[in-house]
């Protein structure tokens, strides 16, 4: 049995470990920022292992024959913490990302490089965030500017702004309830992919609100990735 450390927290890195489990010895680890996480099947290790010396030590520890990269498109110091370790250790790595959105007829997006930059450019005043708990504090105090913020868990320091707590996935009849109600002109969100949100860019196309889209960072250029699911179960099955 082949022994798969999955880098998770992803509806991907679930999936995955399904279709593995119990064909080969699954192992997830999720970094514990969420209070209750859906858990995968198989086994799971919650925290951080403190960069990627603290990866490898971990990796050099447990006994691993190959290591998935399933971590958020924006959870780029791990999957660079995951480059090194593997580089450290020989153990083949592969990330797993799901395709990003595709603008479509009617869209008014606004493209930017960082959350800072969205602070900086909002169209409109009263703007619907959805890019994190962690994220609130570039936009909070922005002047002449209302927010509507949502998250799985509560900020961790106060914001002044009003926060909805909430997980996916979306309705488009929800999205478009919420955003009337509340008279939103933007809407601010990373290009995350995958089906759980996209019902927020179909509701700001039919409104006609702006979204200011922040772009994804670069996945470490040594790793190999595919966007599915299956192709990574593949992948797994097939390395040596």
């Amino acid at each position: 049995m082949k022994r798969v450390f999955i880098l998770g927290g992803t509806a991907e890195a679930r999936e995955l470990a399904a279709r593995l489990h119990p064909e080969h010895v699954v192992v997830t680890s999720l970094a514990g920022r969420v209070k209750a996480p859906r858990l995968p099947v198989g086994a799971v290790v919650i925290g951080g292992f403190g960069g990627s010396l603290g990866l490898a030590r971990w990796l050099w520890e447990h006994p691993v024959d190959v290591v998935v990269d399933a971590t958020h498109p924006f959870a780029a110091k791990m999957s660079e913490a995951a480059a090194e370790a593997a580089g450290m250790t020989g153990i083949p790595l592969l990330g797993l990302r799901r395709p990003g959105w595709t603008q479509e007829p009617g869209d008014d997006w606004r493209w930017v490089s960082s959350l800072e930059e969205a602070a900086r450019s909002l169209p409109g005043k009263r703007v619907f965030l959805t890019t994190g708990r962690r994220s609130l504090p570039v936009f909070d105090g922005v002047p002449g500017v209302w927010f509507l913020a949502r998250s799985v868990d509560p900020p961790d320091d106060p914001v002044s702004m009003e926060v909805v707590l909430s997980r996916g996935p979306y309705t488009l009849e929800g999205e478009l309830a919420l955003m009337r109600e509340h008279r939103i002109d933007s809407l601010v969100t990373k290009d995350s992919g995958g089906e759980l949100t996209r019902a927020k860019l179909r509701a700001a196309r039919e409104l006609g609100v702006a979204v200011v889209m922040v772009r994804r960072p670069p996945i470490p250029p040594e790793v190999p990735y595919v966007e599915t699911v299956a192709e990574a179960a593949d992948w797994v099955r097939a390395t040596e």
